[in-house]
Formats: structure tokens, sequence, C-alpha cells
């Protein structure tokens, strides 16, 4: 796909400190094709309660047309601050109520967006939303897109958040879409059972960077540390995490140090693996600065809870690690059968514990090029390349 103008919604900003599937999309499509990457609008909840937050503050500027809102990223890929302030209503009960503010919403959001596609002069474009089904329900009816494609890289509904209205509206979402990607095949099952134009595309990575990562210099949390390490990194977060398990293998295996890299929701941030001597906790840290933390690890792990949230989420940090050659030990889930012939699945918090120790002991030359070799197939590269064979599939039955 050469030289198309593409839209892209979602839920993660540009400005986001974490890794983000729906940026690394943006970029590799920008390769060959114009790319509007749109933030979420900023809501009012969000404005009183963050309002000293410097993202927060930014996005006001905007509204009040103090800052521009479009950026430049680079060639062919822009950004969008939204110039609207959206309502804050996913708290009201009634359907019929709610849609109508939604669609208000959507509205005030789509006109910035028209706006923003009026300066560069997009006439005909792809419309890409990244999981936002509230903010992004009425959008296609009110852009007009050649091709609307819904992309589905988490089980949202599983978070109580979205639950509340997401499952009347995300069928829904899926089934009025000419397009639904996904990146797990669990998730592709989901959106088939609404939309029979919904593909498999897989997922990327940004082996590059973890393959040729500069490990010159030891972070200073492993100044002190003289054990084998056991590292995990991403966002600490309970929904997805088994703090239970962590506690357990951590304080079963007291010869060992575990580093855990990331931002702590509350109850990681309140547990008793702060309790631990062996158990370090790091902060948040810099994209481009995990691969180095991640060179001083002697295995991986990656300790998912098993529920509706984590069962059909491709786990995009085991490919970071396999890029690195490095040993991982996983939660068993099915997302993870993929990675079967190169990860340690556990299935319990015995197992996990005795598959740290195996992995330890296992790793050789031979075995890190392989987990190379293997994660070099899940590039940004591939996965654009599959989501433009659906493109052109849809954009062909379309046309027909």
């Amino acid at each position: 796909m050469i030289n198309r103008n593409v839209i892209i919604i979602g839920q993660q900003p540009w400005d986001t400190e974490i890794g983000s599937n729906c940026k690394n999309i943006a970029l590799e499509l920008s390769k060959n094709n114009t790319v509007l990457y749109v933030n979420s609008p900023l809501d009012r909840i969000t404005r009183y309660k963050d309002h000293d937050n410097l993202k927060v503050k930014k996005r006001l500027r905007v509204i009040e047309g103090k800052e521009k809102g479009l950026i430049k990223i680079k060639d062919n890929l822009w950004n969008l601050y939204p110039d609207c302030m959206v309502e804050s209503i996913n708290w009201i009960a009634n359907p019929p109520i709610f849609n109508y503010l939604n669609k208000r919403n959507n509205k005030k959001f789509s006109n910035s967006i028209k706006r923003a596609l009026e300066e560069l002069g997009f006439k005909d474009f792809l419309l890409f939303n990244d999981n936002e089904l509230l903010k992004g329900f009425y959008l296609k009816d009110l852009l007009h897109p050649s091709l609307s494609i819904y992309y589905s890289r988490d089980y949202i509904l599983a978070v109580d958040y979205w639950k509340k209205h997401g499952k009347r509206l995300e069928p829904l979402i899926i089934a009025q879409n000419d397009l639904c990607l996904a990146n797990s095949l669990y998730l592709t099952d989901y959106c088939k059972s609404y939309n029979e134009n919904s593909y498999y595309v897989g997922q990327g990575c940004d082996i590059e960077m973890f393959k040729n990562a500069d490990v010159s210099d030891k972070p200073k949390e492993f100044a002190n540390i003289s054990t084998p390490v056991v590292g995990y990194v991403g966002a600490l977060n309970s929904i997805r995490l088994d703090i239970s398990l962590l506690y357990h293998i951590a304080n079963e295996r007291k010869d060992l140090t575990f580093v855990l890299v990331g931002p702590e929701d509350d109850d990681f941030a309140f547990s008793n693996l702060h309790d631990l001597e062996n158990v370090i906790f790091t902060g948040i840290k810099k994209p481009e600065e995990l691969p180095l933390y991640m060179s001083f690890f002697d295995v991986c792990i990656n300790p998912q809870l098993v529920n509706m949230v984590t069962i059909g989420n491709y786990p995009r940090k085991v490919d970071e690690y396999l890029a690195m050659g490095k040993p991982i030990v996983a939660t068993q889930t099915r997302a993870m059968e993929i990675f079967s012939s190169y990860v340690y699945l556990a299935e319990n918090k015995e197992s996990f514990a005795l598959l740290i120790q195996r992995a330890i002991d296992e790793n050789t030359e031979e075995l890190q090029v392989a987990r190379r070799a293997f994660a070099s197939s899940h590039s940004w590269e591939n996965c654009a390349n599959e989501i433009y064979k659906a493109i052109f599939k849809s954009l062909k039955t379309k046309e027909s």
C-alpha cells in the first residue's frame, strides 16, 4: 500500500511513555503513506483531576488556541492534539442517554479531526481505530473514510470501565466497520463472530532496537547484585500480573534477585513484594533504556494472571526478550502457544519456580541464536504487510 492517507485513532496518545502497538504501526505505515495519528481528546474529569499534569496543560493550551495542535513528527507522519474537550459520560447507566451524549462527544472529536484533514489536504483516507470503541464509535459515519478498520489488540471488555457500555457497543462497532484486524488468534475469532471480514495480522516488535542495544554501562540498580537476575520489563499491573506468584518464587528463591522494571499500580506499590530484600523495583524507564536492563537479566519472566484480560493478549515483551536471546519463563495461556518451542511455559507457581532454574541451567549459545531468529520473524514490517494484505482484500471487495 503506497501513497494512501491514513487516520489513526486510539486509546494511547503519541506522548505516552510506554510502548504502543499503535505508534509502531503508525511509524511503519508512514514509510509509504501519509499518517495522521490522533490523540484521544481530553475529557472533563481528567482536566479537573490531573490539572497539574504537564500533558493535561499541553492539551488545554491547544483547546484555548494558545498552541498549535497539529504537529509534524517526521516526514509523512503527523500528530494531532484535538482542540476540543469531551464530557466524561461513562458513569451514565441509561443507554439512550449515553448514546446521545457519546454521539455529541464524537461530533466534537470529528470536527477537530476534520480541521486537521483540511489543513493537511486529506481528501480520501482510511480510518484505523485502535480499540477506541466509545470516542470512536460514530467516526465512520461522521468522517466518511474510504475504508474503516477496527483493530483489536486486547480483550478490553474484561476491564470494568470498558465493560459497562462496551458489552453492548463493541459487537456493534466490530460489525459496522469494513474490516477488523487482531494481533492474536483468540481476538481474531472474537472479531469474526461479529464480522466475517476479520483477519489475524500478528504482532510486531522493534527487533533492531533489542538486537543491537548498547549494553556497555551497567544500570545503577545492578551495582550490588551478586546473584543471577530474574527480570520483568513492563507495566506492573495487578489485573494482568500475578503478585502472589511473584511473591512465591521470590520468597522461595532467595538465591536469586528479581528486578522489576516499570511503573507500579497501587496493588503492586503496597504489595508484600516490597518486603523482600531480593526484589528490586526500578520504576518507569524510557523505552530506549529497556534493552540495557534486559541485557543484565539471566532469565526473563512474564508472570501473567490467567483471566479474560490476558488469555487472548499477545505478549509483545516476549518477542523483545527473545530478540535479545534471553531464556524466558511465562505463564501458559492460549496466546503463548506460538512461543512453546522457545519459551518455558508454567502452569502454576510451583512449576514456574522450577522452570526458572531449568532456564538458567539449559541456556546455550545455540538456543540464544534460535530465539533471536524466531523473534526476527515478528517485525513491524511483517505485521504491516499482513495489514496491507487485509486492506487490499477489503478494498477490492468493496469496489466490486
